[in-house]
């Protein structure tokens, strides 16, 4: 595409989680761009907070904002992602060294740990807390963001990710956007150093039930390790964790109380609808205000990271027609993901005896097949 002349732009983010930090430290990298954060939030949560996978394509990204120089206490690489029944029985292995690409491997830690890093790679004056989006109109070629402290920022670019319930995207579209609910949810735990514990503590544990799955995997160096359960669940307003788990989990399994014995929270699972452009040509969404996965592939974080990326080159680029250029790659990974992680979603929950086994006998084969692991989960783990 054909360089147009660069200025310097002024570019803002909405939302300071993964995504927003992430293209804001990419932003920094080049002097072209004056990049501001808008934090609706009066501080960034740095709770103990659950863990994140990276697979390698955002560590490669991360890496090029100094990702190599946290410290390695704090993180951890697992060499295996281990499959069980919901017996304990170990079905197979998948061995995830193979998609690494030095210095860029597989990555487990904490979502605050990840938070943090990218928050300290800021200056304290590309961000600002306490800022929601009232407005947005456009003024010439710019965009106007009108904040309900009743401040503004006069803008080049604007990119929104403050996640799936973005308010900004119903602001900026003029409409109510909402997610929709999965019909599943999530309960999260960190379990501190487990004495009594039935599964390698070193690599990623996936165990799968009728109708539900828990992942487990290690989240720094200490031995702590975060459990998400994934469940089929209709809405409530209210509920009720420890029933949940006792006739969906402990049913299947009783040797598992231990597991949940911790601090337990619960999230309803919300997906949102088919991405759309902006009204405004120079308005991207970016992470879950793009699309949020169904949570059966653990990409949510590396692709919130991935598309960042993407986003940075292309402003850096300054080619014509951003927007259709970024819409159309992200759209085409995001379909490739989603459809990945629905069959995923679908046969971690079997139920029927026969599937079930079908399901193990299928899973043992192609963990083991090269040319099946490169086409299902190469192009996604590494192509950036």
């Amino acid at each position: 595409s054909r360089k147009l002349i660069l200025m310097k732009k002024k570019i803002a983010i909405i939302g300071s989680g993964i995504a927003g930090l992430t293209v804001a430290n990419l932003l920094k990298t080049n002097s072209d761009f004056e990049v501001m954060v808008y934090e609706k939030e009066n501080t960034l949560s740095l709770d103990e907070g659950y863990g994140v996978q990276l697979s390698p394509n955002s560590i490669s990204v991360l890496n090029k904002i100094g990702f190599g120089d946290i410290d390695n206490n704090n993180i951890f690489n697992p060499s295996k992602l281990n499959f069980y029944s919901n017996n304990n029985n170990k079905i197979c292995d998948l061995d995830l060294k193979r998609f690494n690409v030095e210095p860029a491997k597989y990555t487990t830690l904490k979502r605050s740990t990840l938070i943090e890093f990218l928050k300290n790679k800021l200056f304290t004056n590309n961000i600002k807390f306490g800022k929601e989006v009232r407005r947005i109109s456009r003024l010439k070629e710019k965009l106007l963001i009108n904040f309900i402290d009743n401040t503004n920022d006069l803008v080049d670019f604007l990119i929104v990710s403050d996640g799936v319930f973005s308010k900004t995207k119903s602001v900026v579209e003029n409409k109510i956007i909402r997610p929709r609910y999965k019909g599943s949810i999530a309960i999260r735990t960190v379990i501190k150093s487990p004495q009594e514990f039935n599964y390698e503590s070193q690599n990623i544990s996936l165990i799968m039930f009728s109708n539900a799955h828990i992942a487990i995997y290690p989240i720094n160096k200490k031995n702590d390790l975060n459990l998400v359960c994934i469940i089929r669940q209709k809405f409530s307003q209210n509920f009720d964790i420890h029933s949940i788990i006792k006739k969906e989990i402990l049913s299947q399994n009783s040797s598992l109380e231990n597991l949940f014995k911790g601090s337990l929270k619960l999230w309803p699972i919300y997906v949102t609808k088919e991405p759309a452009k902006s009204i405004y040509d120079n308005l991207f969404y970016l992470g879950d205000a793009f699309y949020a996965f169904t949570p059966a592939m653990a990409q949510g974080a590396s692709q919130s990271i991935e598309g960042a990326s993407e986003l940075f080159n292309l402003l850096s680029e300054g080619v014509e027609e951003i927007q259709n250029l970024y819409f159309k790659k992200r759209l085409e990974k995001t379909r490739l993901i989603n459809s990945r992680s629905k069959l995923n979603y679908f046969s971690f929950h079997l139920s029927n005896p026969f599937m079930v086994q079908a399901r193990n006998f299928i899973l043992k084969k192609i963990t083991k097949n090269e040319k099946f692991l490169d086409s299902y989960l190469g192009n996604i783990y590494q192509k950036i």
